[in-house]
């Protein structure tokens, strides 16, 4: 994806969360790891401890990564949250580039839940 197409396509997911919390500005990328984890944990409650907001963060990484390889999902639980097992370094990269496969692999996330018409 190239960077003009990859901007185009990630304001949309930020218009989409905006409108879907009802938020008066644009999220930035840790809500919507933060978003995205509260989805594959699959249950939402009022309020989330700091630690569980990390581990929620962690959660989405993990599923965004999994994507590219670079983790696998190994299953759920006793509470239903989801746990990843690394499978690959990933190389070496500067916080821009690792924000940039952050990003495409969420826009890739918001596109494969628009075909299932989870959004």
């Amino acid at each position: 994806m190239e960077d003009w197409e990859l901007d185009f396509e990630w304001l949309r997911v930020q218009h989409k969360v905006k409108e879907a919390m009802r938020q008066e500005t644009l999220p930035d990328l840790n809500m919507v790891l933060f978003l995205i984890g509260i989805q594959e944990l699959g249950r939402w409650k009022r309020s989330f401890s700091k630690e569980e907001k990390q581990d929620l963060m962690h959660i989405a990484v993990c599923r965004l990564l999994a994507a590219e390889e670079y983790f696998e999902f190994v299953g759920r639980d006793d509470d239903g949250w989801p746990h990843y097992r690394q499978v690959r370094e990933m190389p070496p990269q500067s916080t821009m580039q690792q924000e940039k496969v952050l990003k495409t692999a969420a826009v890739r996330y918001f596109q494969d839940l628009e075909k299932e018409d989870r959004v």
